[in-house]
């Protein structure tokens, strides 16, 4: 919006008597003029740099005192050919390159129909993978063919490390004030502390979390599944553990032949991992297709990292309590189920292949 000098100058000593602060003048700005269009705090701060750096109060016309290059109908195909050949430019980019503004850019896309969309991380696949994946689906559902709860009675197993240092997304990193208050945030500390945590997933259970040895192996992972794990099942209905399935990834803790023996001892043809002796064979690099890696331990760090952490034991309290609140909500592990049949159904659909990227479509 253009504002008269007068305004601007009035704008300027309103921003004086602020002390510079730009939000502070928009309040006073607005009691002192209540009849006049209530600018934002961004135009008191154009103003004072312009008047600072070019001594006038009058706006530029383009960038560096240059009038932006008209867009034409030539530039639209050109800018659109070259958004046809990298769809991942940005309209900045894409605005330098063609002399152009910005805006103009952005208006010229959307006038297109052609809309901003984040990138989908998925987990790199080998070229033999979409078949082991698209055999471990079919499985599944040749299952539930004879029985519609088969999936609910599979145990999904899974280890993941808790550091001090935790996850951060710094998109979702703000902090608001009136000024920028130049936050910080720690992330190298002199004393780590880290905990490798055991859980699983059957219907609408959890077992765990249990602190496994740092350094995992196939004698310390057997000792779990001989005196930890048969305690973590009495809380399971008997009719569950009758049926029960027991799976697990294939970490080389999980590979040895004496722990596929004790699984064979077990679980009779009733257990999915790694080795020409398992009943089932789990595809390799498909976190996509177990509930503690697309839900319970995003969902976990989440919680655990909201703050920071400053001890070994504060960090296993935390996850504890995390995974005791996952506990009480039965409508969350509902839905954790529903979604791992809606995974499968996708996975089959694209033969073995990506499928992450199509979830929010169905």
């Amino acid at each position: 919006m253009a504002y008269t000098y007068g305004e601007q100058t009035d704008m300027l000593l309103v921003l004086g008597y602020c002390q510079g602060n730009c939000r502070a003048s928009v309040r006073v700005y607005g009691e002192r003029f209540p009849n006049r269009p209530l600018p934002n705090h961004q135009t008191f701060a154009n103003i004072e740099r312009r008047l600072r750096e070019e001594g006038s109060l009058k706006p530029r016309t383009g960038d560096r005192g240059r009038r932006p290059t008209v867009m034409t109908a030539e530039r639209e195909e050109q800018i659109l050919d070259e958004v046809a050949r990298d769809s991942r430019g940005s309209t900045r980019r894409l605005g330098l390159q063609f002399g152009v503004s910005k805006n103009s850019v952005n208006r010229l896309l959307r006038q297109q129909l052609l809309h901003p969309y984040h990138v989908q991380t998925v987990q790199q696949l080998l070229p033999l993978d979409p078949v082991s994946r698209l055999a471990f689906c079919q499985f599944i559902q040749g299952q539930r063919a004879d029985d519609r709860d088969f999936s609910r009675n599979i145990l999904f197993t899974d280890e993941a490390s808790f550091t001090r240092r935790g996850i951060t997304n710094y998109r979702n990193e703000h902090v608001y004030a009136e000024m920028n208050p130049h936050a910080t945030k720690a992330v190298h500390f002199q004393h780590e502390f880290r905990l490798n945590i055991w859980a699983g997933i059957v219907d609408c259970f959890i077992l765990g979390p249990v602190v496994m040895p740092r350094r995992l192996n196939g004698q310390n992972y057997l000792h779990f599944l001989q005196h930890t794990l048969p305690d973590l099942l009495d809380d399971i209905p008997l009719l569950l553990r009758q049926n029960m399935w027991f799976m697990q990834d294939g970490a080389p803790a999980h590979s040895p032949i004496n722990v596929r023996q004790h699984l064979n001892l077990t679980f009779p043809n009733r257990w999915i991992g790694r080795g020409e002796d398992a009943p089932v064979s789990w595809p390799p690099r498909s976190p996509d297709m177990t509930p503690c890696d697309y839900f319970l331990w995003g969902a976990l760090k989440c919680m655990v990292y909201s703050t920071p952490i400053n001890t070994e034991a504060e960090l296993l309290r935390r996850i504890e309590d995390g995974i005791n609140y996952l506990k009480n909500d039965p409508q969350i592990m509902r839905k954790v189920q529903l979604n791992f049949l809606k995974r499968i159904d996708l996975c089959i659909r694209e033969g073995g292949n990506h499928f992450e990227h199509l979830l929010k479509l169905n």
